[in-house]
C-alpha cells in the first residue's frame, strides 16, 4: 500500500504554514506521515504553495525519523488550480494496488483507525466517526484511473459519485480534526494533550 498526502494549499485560514505547525514533538505534517508507518512501503507528498518549505520539512521528517516507508515528494505546478490537480498528482506517482489519500492536515487520527481501514475491502473506503465521513480514505486502483482520466477542474466527490462506498464507523474523532484555522489548531494541541 501506499499513501498520498496533500499539502499543496495555501494555509490561508491558518495564518501560518499549518504543515509546519508543531504539535507536541513533532509538526502536524510529521504526525499525519507517521500514521501510515507499518502499513505503506511508500508516503508521496504533494507540494505546491511554498513548495521548497514543504520539501525541507519532508527531507527533515525521512532524515530524523526510521520510517519503514520510503517518502516521495512531488510539486504539483497546478496546485493554485485546485486540490484535485493535487490529488491528480499524487495520485499518478501510485503504483500499488491499493492507497489513501489525506489532507497533510489530519495528524490526529489514531494509527488503530488506519490499520482497520487497510483491512477493510473495497474500492472506496471511508472512515466515519458520528456518521460524519472523514479522513484518511481507501481507494484502489480502479479507483486511481478514474481520478486521473477526469478532467482537471473537476472534485474527488464528483469521481466517487458514481462508485459504491464503504463507510467504517469507528470511535475516532481524528478523523474529522483537520488544522484549517488557528481556532482548529488550537483545538488540535487540546485534544492532543489529552490523548
Amino acid at each position: 500500500m501506499e499513501a498520498v498526502v496533500l499539502a499543496a494549499g495555501y494555509s490561508s485560514r491558518a495564518n501560518a504554514l499549518k504543515m509546519t505547525l508543531p504539535l507536541g514533538q513533532m509538526t502536524v505534517l510529521e504526525h499525519t506521515i507517521s500514521k501510515f508507518e507499518g502499513l505503506c512501503s511508500r508516503v508521496i507528498v504533494v507540494g505546491g504553495f511554498k513548495a521548497e518549505l514543504i520539501q525541507q520539512e519532508v527531507e527533515k521528517i525521512y532524515n530524523t525519523n526510521a520510517f519503514s516507508f520510503q517518502i516521495k515528494f512531488v510539486y504539483n505546478e497546478n496546485f493554485h488550480q485546485g486540490m484535485f490537480t493535487s490529488i491528480q498528482k499524487g495520485v499518478s506517482e501510485v503504483i500499488a494496488p491499493s492507497f489513501f489519500i489525506t489532507p497533510g492536515d489530519c495528524p490526529l487520527v489514531k494509527k488503530e483507525t488506519v490499520q482497520l481501514l487497510a483491512e477493510h475491502k473495497g474500492n472506496v473506503v471511508i472512515p466515519s466517526f458520528n456518521y460524519k465521513a472523514g479522513h484518511p480514505i481507501k481507494l484502489s486502483s480502479e479507483v486511481k484511473q478514474k481520478i486521473l482520466d477526469t478532467n482537471p477542474e473537476s472534485n474527488l466527490r464528483e469521481v466517487l459519485g458514481g462508485i459504491e462506498k464503504k463507510y467504517m464507523n469507528v470511535e475516532d474523532p481524528g478523523v474529522l480534526m483537520d488544522v484549517d484555522t488557528p481556532d482548529d489548531y488550537q483545538k488540535a494541541i487540546e485534544y492532543y494533550d489529552k490523548v
